[in-house]
């Protein structure tokens, strides 16, 4: 049996980010990223390690600068993710930039980012961004 790729979506407790975050990892899993799964952690409940078997992660909050994203952005600033493909969401376009300020000194392979409204976008929306941040088509 193949061994599925991880992907590792870290949010905070917001409604909005929460909805939009389990809604992706509804999306991995299917057609066309069959060979993926997902697990959506709190960003108060991450811990570094949980990176090590995640080939893809994405970044989620609803606001920048909140404090359970201390430790994340202390993390990123030592840490070598050249490479691996991340992506960042939320409803606020100034968190946005926030979620990929954290992410620049770690080199990850930031995707575009998906800013979404009050509420979830529609599945078809959500598989289209998660195919630019991992490389499939949807």
């Amino acid at each position: 049996m193949k061994t599925k790729k991880k992907m590792l979506i870290i949010a905070d407790n917001g409604a909005v980010t929460r909805s939009v975050a389990e809604n992706i990892a509804a999306v991995c899993g299917k057609v066309p990223f069959a060979d993926w799964s997902a697990a959506v952690i709190s960003a108060k409940d991450f811990s570094p390690t949980m990176l090590l078997s995640a080939k893809a992660f994405l970044l989620g909050c609803e606001k920048p600068d909140l404090p359970e994203f201390t430790d994340i952005k202390a993390l990123f600033k030592h840490i070598n993710l050249a490479g691996r493909p991340c992506g960042v969401f939320s409803p606020q376009l100034n968190a946005v930039k926030y979620l990929s300020g954290l992410v620049r000194d770690s080199e990850a392979a930031l995707g575009d980012p998906l800013v979404v409204g009050k509420g979830a976008p529609d599945s078809r929306k959500l598989k289209k961004w998660v195919g630019g941040i991992i490389g499939g088509k949807a």
